[in-house]
């Protein structure tokens, strides 16, 4: 009797624990994996027996003929969200319902992430997203690119340069890349000035390295009960960045603002802005004389535009929080995004030397030095860039949450209506759809040509989102596709990129990495070459 009241409970766990809750879409007449097939695909998450991004593509993949499908991670449920015009009415037409992002890390186990940018909610992320967008319009990027970006892409190559050689210097992309984007936004958000090439160990870059790196078994299991077992991870302490790190934010935050109003410093950096915002002097610069272009750049939204929003109650801590949410975007993302249009060049060298063609032609007409508006215009650069973007999408998805009820109507035969409640998921597979062949065909090639003038007209809308879609779309796209069209020009105007012993021909992607990386890095060659301007 004893071992049938235990077989019994094992059973009752086993169903209530692990059998109902992934059962959520199927009792919604939405289609998903089997329980037993759900559950493998979170084994393997946990473990690491595969690349995060190849469960993203599964859970696109895998019902190719619907608009929608349930998946989960873990037990939450997410609704993976297919269609491009769907995809529109939920992050554009009906924004007001999906405002938020997930949870990602609760505030009480990381209280400075709650109060940054991508982590805030409803009203006040609406006043920090006003607050904070005057600092990357088209005229601030080209401060940018005079005051900051120009000068630390010649320390890079100068960095690598040796006067009369010819001999092909041996580089980790992903640890240099990561090195300029340090220097960039350091100099260009906080005003601190490093060169992490010649200074390797220097404080800011240990400290980017130690916020941003999520390799490894433990790193990753630590992110997923926070995530997902915040009461847990609270009680063990468990947290994502350490007393070293956060310290070193406030400290550096703190100290700067002081010193600035002390001595009457102005730099026209994202510290500067903020101090601005306290005083209720922000506005959006409304410029037509500054060239703007790029397929992938997103026009700001009404709500990042309305200044009546920007006067703003900043703590020390609001500041710290921006600072960090920046630091950790352009240190790890850009660097990833600059190490995959690198991997795409040196392995398609025709590719290469059209673009290093359109270089020389940029440096011939302009006497040997580049503008911020020669820069503009490099049709092709833009045209590689973009479609690095669409291969390797640097994040391989999106979410949003839905603050209040919300039906999505039946459009196809054996749809139902679906009826989502407060603080159900949705998420949009960009590393899926971006890969789709109905969409792109031949996806896995590599071909610059799907965003020429011509072929533009081609692209589904909304099927390419790299930087996400509609009011929430990533607040630093043009800072991002700025420092790598600077970066690569200097780089082809000295080197021509080069496959040698150590590179991986195809990538293989990393198990150990939640996101997008290489398992053996991005070893590649800078190879000299003669320079006529």
């Amino acid at each position: 009797m004893f071992l049938i009241l235990i077989l019994l409970a094992l059973c009752l766990f086993v169903y209530f624990a692990l059998i109902k809750p992934v059962q959520h879409w199927t009792r919604r007449g939405v289609v998903q994996l089997s329980v037993g097939r759900q559950w493998w695909e979170n084994v393997k998450m946990i473990m690491q027996l595969t690349p995060m991004s190849d469960i993203y593509r599964l859970m696109y993949d895998a019902f190719p003929d619907v608009r929608y499908a349930g998946v989960y991670l873990l037990t939450s449920p997410l609704l993976v969200i297919k269609d491009p015009e769907l995809i529109k009415q939920i992050t554009v037409k009906d924004f007001e319902y999906f405002v938020d992002h997930s949870r990602y890390l609760p505030d009480e186990s990381e209280p400075l992430w709650g109060k940054n940018l991508f982590a805030l909610k409803g009203e006040r992320w609406k006043e920090m997203r006003a607050t904070l967008s005057p600092a990357f319009t088209s005229s601030k990027m080209k401060t940018m690119f005079f005051q900051v970006l120009s000068n630390c892409s010649q320390r890079f190559v100068n960095h690598f340069r040796v006067e009369g050689s010819t001999d092909t210097v041996k580089v980790e992309l992903k640890d240099v890349f990561t090195r300029f984007t340090n220097d960039a936004i350091a100099s260009s958000s906080f005003g601190v000035e490093c060169d992490s090439l010649k200074e390797p160990d220097n404080e800011f870059y240990q400290i980017g390295q130690e916020a941003t790196t999520y390799r490894g078994f433990w790193k990753n299991l630590k992110v997923i009960i926070i995530s997902f077992l915040p009461k847990l991870a609270l009680f063990f302490g468990i947290r994502l960045f350490t007393n070293n790190v956060n310290a070193f934010f406030r400290n550096l935050v703190v100290t700067n603002i002081a010193v600035r109003e002390k001595d009457g410093i102005v730099r026209p950096d994202m510290i500067h802005l903020l101090m601005e915002a306290r005083k209720g002097r922000l506005k959006h610069e409304r410029s037509n004389d500054v060239i703007d272009s790029g397929y992938a750049v997103i026009e700001e939204s009404k709500i990042g535009k309305e200044e009546h929003r920007q006067k703003l109650n900043l703590s020390d801590d609001d500041v710290t929080a921006q600072a960090m949410v920046f630091f950790n975007a352009g240190f790890e993302s850009v660097a990833a995004f600059m190490c995959f249009i690198a991997y795409e060049l040196a392995v398609n060298p025709y590719i290469q030397e059209r673009l290093r063609e359109e270089v020389d032609n940029v440096l011939r007409e302009g006497n040997g030095t580049l503008t911020y508006e020669s820069l503009m215009q490099m049709e092709y650069m833009d045209m590689v860039l973009t479609e690095a973007l669409r291969k390797w999408p640097t994040p391989t998805s999106i979410d949003r949450k839905c603050v209040k009820p919300y039906t999505i109507p039946p459009k196809r035969e054996g749809e139902k209506p679906v009826h989502l409640k407060k603080g159900d998921m949705v998420i949009m597979v960009m590393y899926g759809m971006q890969l789709d062949e109905k969409y792109y065909p031949d996806p896995d090639r590599f071909d610059p040509e799907r965003f020429s003038k011509e072929n533009r007209k081609n692209i589904v809308p909304y099927t390419y989102v790299p930087f996400g879609v509609g009011p929430r779309s990533c607040i630093g796209n043009r800072l991002a596709l700025l420092e790598a069209k600077v970066l690569f020009f200097y780089i082809l105007r000295y080197f021509e990129i080069v496959v040698v012993k150590e590179s991986v021909v195809p990538i293989k992607i990393s198990r150990k990495i939640m996101k997008l990386n290489p398992e053996k890095g991005f070893w590649f060659g800078l190879k000299p070459r003669t320079v006529h301007y």
